[in-house]
């Protein structure tokens, strides 16, 4: 499990942004059309991952030409002037200074970053950056504060936040974190950070840390950039995330992402236990992965409390019971998922 990101640690193969960043992508960018930039992405991702797959990235070099990484950064730009990042698909033109449900304008704005010690263990340290700003309104938001103000914290400069990740490699981060809020509406500045990594990034892993809810345009970019998806499936049908995500169509979207996710790079899927949600989400959500992407890595989350307004919705007004906890340990032996 995660074999490709320890291979990446021990210097056995560089993170596949790095592959992406010398391939050149043989057009000239700013004169072709959105087609045409979005099926030569499809064609040229497929063929970072071949390298990264065969060892022949090994025969690459910066090519001097401008490379698949730059065209995704073209994408990213131009899906600025009607945004869809996310699939709500708000289609505002973030460049005019519109701003869709998330709120988050052209310019990215970041709260903190720092070596995290409490992710996943095998992340850890953890170079995370936190974006404000977020795709979701959950009643039961930890990181309220962030996720509902976009505007907080500083703007998140690509040369500042490039700077401090390589910084973060000399005090031992083993990858670089983007969460939030939501990362996904703020794809372009996260592109541009990563170009100005260069040949120190090489073995920097990317961790895309998601609610998962991002857009089939945005997946593809991602596409040959991500190394990690660290995604959140919280619910097992609409009608849950609806009432405590304010989020439309979540069990179609959501799944295909995984799915995505499984096929392109590696997955650490978080599953948050909610009171009350054992049989509508948590056992759904268990059943969907051992019949779609099995064996994958499962962290089974029981840190649940009410806070942000979860006081305004009784049955998820408290902590997880005992029970609760067991039945979810049970549920997980009953369906083969190896949680952490």
């Amino acid at each position: 499990m995660l074999e490709k990101y320890f291979s990446i640690l021990k210097k056995e193969r560089p993170a596949v942004h790095w592959i992406s960043q010398n391939i050149d992508c043989g057009i000239e960018i700013k004169s072709a059309s959105d087609e045409e930039l979005e099926s030569l992405n499809i064609e040229k991702s497929a063929e970072a991952l071949n390298l990264a797959k065969s060892g022949g990235w090994r025969d690459l070099g910066p090519t001097g030409e401008e490379t698949l990484l730059d065209l995704k950064i073209e994408l990213a730009r131009r899906m600025l002037s009607k945004c869809r990042f996310c699939e709500r698909r708000c289609k505002a033109n973030r460049i005019d200074g519109k701003t869709g449900y998330c709120g988050v304008g052209s310019e990215s704005h970041y709260t903190s970053d720092f070596l995290h010690m409490g992710e996943e263990p095998e992340l850890v340290p953890s170079h995370t950056i936190f974006f404000s700003g977020c795709t979701f309104r959950c009643v039961y938001c930890q990181n309220w504060d962030i996720a509902m103000n976009p505007q907080s914290g500083w703007v998140a400069e690509p040369e500042t936040l490039s700077a401090v990740l390589i910084e973060g490699l000399s005090q031992g981060s083993k990858n670089a974190n983007f969460v939030g809020g939501n990362p996904d509406p703020n794809l372009h500045t996260i592109l541009e950070t990563i170009r100005l990594l260069g040949e120190p990034g090489m073995y920097l892993p990317i961790v895309w840390n998601s609610n998962m809810y991002t857009s089939l345009e945005a997946m593809r970019i991602l596409n040959g950039v991500v190394d990690i998806y660290l995604g959140d499936f919280r619910y097992g049908n609409d009608n849950c995330a609806r009432a405590l995500s304010d989020v439309d169509n979540y069990f179609s979207v959501v799944p295909r992402n995984f799915r995505i996710a499984y096929e392109t790079a590696e997955v650490m899927l978080r599953h948050l236990v909610i009171p009350g949600h054992l049989e509508c989400c948590t056992k759904l959500i268990m059943e969907w992965v051992k019949e779609n992407i099995p064996g994958v890595y499962f962290n089974l989350m029981f840190q649940y409390r009410p806070d942000y307004r979860a006081s305004l919705h009784p049955e998820i007004d408290r902590r997880l019971s005992f029970d609760e906890r067991k039945a979810a340990l049970e549920m997980a032996e009953q369906y083969g998922i190896a949680h952490r």
